[in-house]
């Protein structure tokens, strides 16, 4: 017996020492984020855990960390973890733990935004609707019932990440913490109550001993020791609240979120290129991309109101875990030109000085003699010329060069020498299970979901009842119904003429159904205002109203207290003699959520589906349900809802979230071409115009079987399922890429004077890589080295062009993965003397 404890006490002894040999310590000074004694440069992107699928998350963090990323960044979502209160859920793609001790296996750090609220175009910001129905509660002030759930549930997480020994003092790689999230932006409205919270909540996080600093974002006063960060287009300019601070940049916003009815912003990669180097030029060292991948509002997660299922955000990597080109390559240059500077930065804060109007340079300078310098050119129009320690630069307009030795340029922001990469969905029907030969529509069964009060839970209320109030956002549907009778001299039932039915609504959706037939519906972020003509007939009528959500308010001062539903007024109005009831007062019998939703129609499990032609389409409220096989290869998957109107998606009973093909974009203000020079803002470069918001949606491949899967929709808006096909996103049909004699050579060849005797001319080089591994360069569509015009599927030869171009780019191209083109005229002849020549070439992998 006391050998088995002296064994055990041995063990525990070694296992101490493993994990203080482990272990870091972080710590911070004026200057950086300080790890075992070193300060360091780091280079961050959010990837949201429950944005995707834990099939997902290694490749999604491996190509991060391929991307020259340091740090993964992530929030803990509140709803996700304790839907109802004191249960949890860490299971799925809420394994929070599972995806940090992934991070950690790559070789990466973690920063864990805990919040707990997280914004992030998340369903309540992140705050699980429970809370709402607190006695007393008000959120994110100084409010006793509040602040007990909030350190519930952060003690929760700080707790679960010290059990798994996840922070850095403990050997994990949690470097960073948060605690609340863009206060500051709305502090004001809560008074002098927001200055002891924003205390209470440092106080309280600092209690927990995590053993690494804690971050607060956009919060100008946050008490000491806590960082204030900033979050942005741009943070440049950003300066924390104490000179013993380092100036850190918590959300360089890649893109920006898409909205169901808007066009789809994307953020052209110089702009965001520039932002970074200009942080970094002004005295930062720690800056994270949000987002770096951002993934899918599965179920009903999308906030907003009106947030789409897709949450791409234009982040490098895919809303499907595709590296997007250039974005994702031009960064990866970038990270690695910041970290050729790396010594430089750490050691010293720069000297900042003007180089002219709109010029300015910023110089590191050590005692050792490590240097580093960024050239900034921040005007709009106009390149510009400048002299630089008795050396000439040119810097295109809106653009930075970096100089790892003060000397040599190693990158510019403005010049881009990764190569972009189309990508297209193939589609294909839906194939039937089995790969039977009859026609689809005849596998697809229907259950149609009763209009109006249908369950045994619907219960009576004088008035208009507000919908958060009512279902605890427990189901996006609220039916409120009202009887009346008309009697057969009234002037509703004037002959020729019809009532005119008033509804007034928080949003975000309200159909109308009078005695069982749809009247009329319409939508809105915050407000619905409808004037439906409807038929009554004497005797008994029914109205029938059904009030969508699309999503909870997520942002905001007392953003909570935003409403949804028909808070009215409801009107009767005669067309006319103008007379009106008010129906507004009247008793009203109200059910929360759909029968379907009850009996479990989203599985496709029950017995009630109806298999017989024809099918009912273009009506509302109708479940559907078939079975297909999996697309074949690898390639990620979506459903193309075009065809149908408007629901909800459940694939093997997982819900692949709200679809709506039929909300569509604004007409105005998409351009051709997006122009990156200037201030970027979330509505200046944006596409798809006058189309439908979103019509394709991810079906993540671990959720589906090779054959035997199971589609179920609930469509309340009407539409035709059969019209619905798969489609697999391609990637590298066709790679494209422009460079000139201008372009620097490839960061990785940089070299300083310094380090060599005599240097040795190096050139700039036209690099290409098919995306996929099994891929291989099958053919040059186009390659001319001279004076090319044109873009990417529409290049044409200019003035002058080398006659040995095509075949020169063949040769070293065609049959490999990837390969490397010398842009010179050694390589192809001068066909222009005197003139900036450039190599335009378009290549087909398979």
């Amino acid at each position: 017996m006391f050998k088995g404890r002296k064994t055990e006490m041995v063990l525990l002894v070694i296992l101490q020492l493993i994990v203080a040999a482990t272990a870091a310590n972080v710590t911070y000074d004026h200057r950086a984020l300080v790890i075992d004694g070193k300060r360091k440069i780091l280079i961050s992107g959010s990837i949201h855990y429950p944005r995707s699928t834990p099939e997902m998350w290694p490749e999604l963090i491996q190509k991060s960390k391929d991307g020259g990323l340091d740090v993964i960044e992530t929030y803990v979502f509140w709803s996700g973890h304790e839907p109802e209160k004191t249960k949890y859920n860490f299971e799925g793609r809420y394994d929070l733990v599972k995806f940090v001790k992934l991070v950690a296996k790559a070789g990466l750090y973690v920063h864990l935004r805990i919040g707990p609220y997280v914004c992030a175009e998340w369903n309540y910001g992140g705050f699980p609707v429970w809370l709402h129905f607190v006695p007393g509660i008000k959120f994110r002030t100084d409010n006793e019932p509040f602040k007990e759930e909030m350190q519930k549930f952060t003690t929760k997480i700080v707790d679960l990440m010290k059990q798994e020994k996840l922070y850095a003092s403990q050997g994990g790689p949690i470097i960073l913490s948060q605690i609340e999230n863009e206060y500051g932006n709305i502090d004001s409205a809560y008074g002098a109550a927001a200055k002891s919270y924003i205390k209470w909540s440092a106080s309280m996080a600092l209690s927990l001993d995590t053993g690494v600093p804690w971050n607060m974002c956009q919060q100008a006063d946050a008490p000491e020791p806590m960082i204030n960060t900033c979050n942005g287009f741009y943070c440049d300019q950003f300066t924390p609240n104490s000179k013993n601070k380092p100036k850190m940049w918590t959300e360089n916003w890649s893109g920006w979120f898409l909205g169901f009815g808007d066009p789809s912003p994307y953020r052209p990669v110089e702009d965001l290129a520039f932002a970074v180097a200009r942080f970094y030029q002004r005295g930062g060292t720690f800056q994270n991309y949000y987002m770096y991948h951002g993934g899918t509002n599965f179920d009903r997660t999308s906030g907003g109101p009106l947030i789409s299922t897709s949450y791409d955000y234009d982040a490098p990597i895919d809303e499907y875990g595709l590296v997007r080109q250039p974005k994702w390559g031009h960064l990866r240059e970038l990270h690695k030109a910041i970290k050729l500077c790396e010594d430089a930065l750490i050691a010293t804060d720069p000297t900042i000085t003007s180089l002219g109007s709109d010029l300015e340079a910023a110089v590191y300078k050590t005692e050792s003699g490590s240097c580093a310098a960024f050239l900034a050119n921040i005007g709009t129009k106009s390149d510009a010329t400048v002299t630089f320690n008795g050396k000439s630069y040119t810097l295109p307009a809106w653009s930075v060069s970096i100089l790892p030795d003060c000397k040599n340029v190693a990158f510019n922001t403005a010049k881009i020498n990764s190569a972009t990469e189309s990508t297209t969905f193939a589609h294909q029907a839906l194939k039937p299970d089995g790969g039977s030969s009859a026609e689809f529509g005849s596998q697809w069964s229907y259950i149609k979901e009763p209009i109006g009060i249908s369950k045994s839970d619907a219960f009576l209320k004088p008035g208009l009842l507000e919908q958060l109030d009512t279902t605890a956002d427990k189901s996006d549907y609220l039916w409120y119904s009202l009887s009346m009778d008309i009697k057969g001299d009234e002037t509703f039932l004037d002959e020729g003429s019809k009532a005119v039915l008033h509804i007034e609504s928080l949003g975000q959706v309200v159909y109308a159904f009078i005695n069982g037939k749809l009247a009329g519906s319409g939508n809105g972020k915050h407000k619905i205002s409808l004037d439906i003509p409807i038929n009554l007939v004497p005797g008994k009528n029914t109205i029938d109203l059904l009030s969508v959500t699309v999503g909870l308010a997520n942002y905001g001062a007392f953003f909570d207290l935003v409403g949804a539903g028909i808070t009215g007024p409801v009107t009767l109005k005669s067309s006319k003699s103008g007379s009106s009831i008010d129906l507004s007062s009247q008793k009203w019998t109200y059910q929360v959520g759909l029968k379907g939703e009850d009996t479990g129609l989203a599985t496709g499990d029950s017995s009630e589906w109806v298999s017989k032609s024809p099918l009912p389409t273009k009506q509302p409220l109708i479940w559907y349900k078939t079975t297909f096989d999996s697309p074949s290869g690898s390639e990620p998957v979506a459903i193309d809802f075009t065809g149908t109107g408007k629901g909800i998606a459940w694939v093997n009973g997982q819900s692949i979230g709200r679809y709506w093909p039929t909300s569509i974009a604004r007409n105005d203000g998409c351009v051709d071409s997006c122009d990156y020079r200037g201030a970027y803002r979330a509505n200046k470069c944006l596409k798809n115009c006058g189309k439908p918001s979103q019509t394709l949606y991810h079906v993540p491949r671990s959720w589906l079987k090779p054959s035997g899967n199971t589609l179920v929709l609930l469509e309340e808006m009407g539409g035709d399922p059969t019209q619905i096909s798969f489609a697999t996103k391609q990637t590298g049909q066709s790679l494209c890429l422009t460079v000139s004699q201008a372009h620097l050579p490839p960061v990785d060849t940089w070299t300083s004077d310094s380090k060599i005797s005599n240097r040795t001319k190096t050139y700039p080089v036209l690099s290409l890589r098919c995306p996929v591994s099994s891929q291989v360069i099958s053919s040059i569509k186009f390659a001319s080295f001279g004076t090319p015009k044109g873009s990417c599927g529409s290049f044409s030869k200019g003035r002058c062009s080398s006659s040995r171009s095509l075949s020169i780019v063949r040769k070293a191209c065609v049959g490999l993965r990837s390969c490397n083109v010398e842009v010179s005229t050694r390589v192809f002849g001068d066909p222009c003397r005197g003139v900036v020549k450039s190599l335009a070439v378009e290549a087909s992998c398979s």
